[in-house]
This record gives structure tokens, sequence and C-alpha cells, in this order.
């Protein structure tokens, strides 16, 4: 008789840094274009806005990635020239993400950005859930070298 594997809700964070020399203003124009995540985020084929908002709380994009999954997210907390909040409603293995891009100058040309996120999964194994919080880590870290690499030029 063999064992099946346990499901159940786990819960985590993801948090990566990443120091861009390129000023406050520039590294924020970018990030705070939501819909422009296709330069920079990994197999990120397309973002569009579902809401007539563009910026601040409120606004709702959809992203689709290269393998045709797509996630609903929904802007909840905006500083102008610091950090954005989103939540995914739709998309991911998820019963709840929260995630924050923030960024801080560490002087006139070099900005610190940090991509951290909370989540709380559907039922799942604890090595389905393992794997996809180092899945997270990779992603944030791959796409936040994407983008130091996109500003530095």
């Amino acid at each position: 008789m063999t064992k099946t594997a346990q499901k159940s809700f786990y819960t985590n964070t993801v948090r990566r840094c990443i120091s861009i020399n390129a000023s406050k203003e520039k590294v924020w124009r970018k990030i705070s274009n939501i819909v422009g995540l296709p330069s920079w985020v990994i197999d990120v084929k397309k973002t569009t806005y579902l809401s007539k908002k563009r910026r601040n709380v409120g606004a709702i994009r959809k992203i689709t990635f290269a393998d045709g999954n797509t996630i609903e997210e929904h802007v909840v907390a905006w500083k102008e020239r610091e950090y954005f909040t989103y939540i995914a409603t739709e998309g991911l293995p998820l019963r709840a993400y929260v995630a924050t891009i923030s960024i801080n100058a560490k002087n006139n040309n070099t900005t610190q950005i940090t991509w951290q996120s909370y989540f709380n999964s559907k039922k799942m194994t604890a090595k389905q859930f393992t794997e996809f919080v180092k899945f997270m880590g990779i992603f944030y870290e791959t796409s936040l070298k994407n983008l130091k690499k996109i500003l530095e030029k």
C-alpha cells in the first residue's frame, strides 16, 4: 500500500533585493508602468489594463505568460516614487498573494529595489509548496537582474 502525500495549506514569504546604478526617478518610471512587464519580468508575453485607471490604487492588470497562463492583479497601495502593492486575484495556485515592489535611493545614482511577497497556498503537498517558493525566488531574482541590465544601459 502506498502512502499518499498529505495536502495542506502553507504560508511563506519571498524577498529579493538588488542595487541598480540608476536614479530613483528612472527606476520608478520603469516599475510604475504596471503593464511594462514584458520588457523585464521573465516569461511575460503580454500585460494589459483591465481598468480605466493606469496608476495608483484601483489599477488592474492582466498578465499573460509565455506558457499561456494568465494572472489578474489589482494595485491596493501606492506611494509615488516609493512603492506599490498589488494582490493576485486569479491565476496562481494560491488562496492569497500580496506583493510590494519598493525603491530606496542609496545616493543620486544608485537605487535599491525590493520585491517581496506573502502567499498562502491552495491545498498542495509540502514538496509542491517548497518547489513553488523556490520558483518564486528565482522568478523575482532573474526579473530584477533583467531590470538592472535594462536600466544600467
